[in-house]
């Protein structure tokens, strides 16, 4: 066996066993210093590994934390059928409240109530804490000191996204039309950092927060 050979070996078996996404870093790590592969190295060994499982069944996945394999998107329906357990039910307010966070932070709750015209619930603000898609970043200087909300990584991991720049563009985003919308979630990777970046959101668009599913979850149960 080469030492390549057995340097792609390694490296699909750790991304498979993880729990979790794992950094080119990470992956380095996995090697005595002596024989520790170069980040040019262990990114080759990632490009060929996304090659050789293109049009299968599952994938190997960029995303913030790092790579991971999960089942391919177009897939979800049919393997979610594996779980009783019904997806993840979240309100149209629960979702406006979650867009308006990822493209207008920082953003305090005042002003997405002025965007929305509606008081937001504590139990959303609550809820988006909680699943750790929202944190907050600091306290605007004004009197109140109100708090200051932003994304986390464990949003972009859990949306399939790089970074906030991969989020559609305001145009593309499909108008809420329903009250209730079903979203089928299923838990990513559980990095703690998060990320920043403030652009500006009309008033006047609609917007839906439905994410990219991740449906990794198939594969750690198998």
């Amino acid at each position: 066996m080469s030492e390549l050979c057995s340097l792609k070996n390694i490296i699909e078996a750790a991304l498979l066993a993880a729990d979790r996404p794992l950094s080119v870093e990470q992956l380095g790590k996995l090697f005595d210093e002596r024989r520790r592969p170069s980040r040019d190295q262990v990114g080759k060994v990632l490009e060929d590994l996304a090659a050789e499982w293109e049009g299968r069944g599952i994938e190997l996945k960029e995303i913030h934390s790092g790579y991971r394999f999960q089942i391919r998107q177009e897939l979800a329906p049919w393997i979610s059928r594996l779980w009783e357990e019904r997806p993840s039910r979240y309100s149209r307010a629960f979702l406006e409240t979650l867009a308006l966070i990822a493209y207008r932070q920082p953003i305090t709750r005042a002003e997405i109530e002025e965007i929305r015209g509606v008081s937001v619930s504590s139990s959303i603000m609550k809820t988006l804490q909680e699943r750790e898609w929202v944190r907050v970043l600091g306290h605007r200087e004004v009197p109140g000191r109100p708090a200051l909300y932003g994304t986390t990584r464990k949003f972009l991991d859990q949306f399939n996204l790089r970074s906030l720049n991969e989020l559609p563009p305001l145009a593309e985003i499909k108008t809420l039309g329903e009250p209730q919308i079903e979203l089928t979630l299923v838990e990513g990777g559980l990095g703690k950092e998060d990320t920043v970046r403030e652009q500006e959101l009309p008033p006047s668009e609609e917007i839906s927060a439905e994410p990219v599913p991740t449906p990794d979850e198939g594969l750690r149960k198998q």
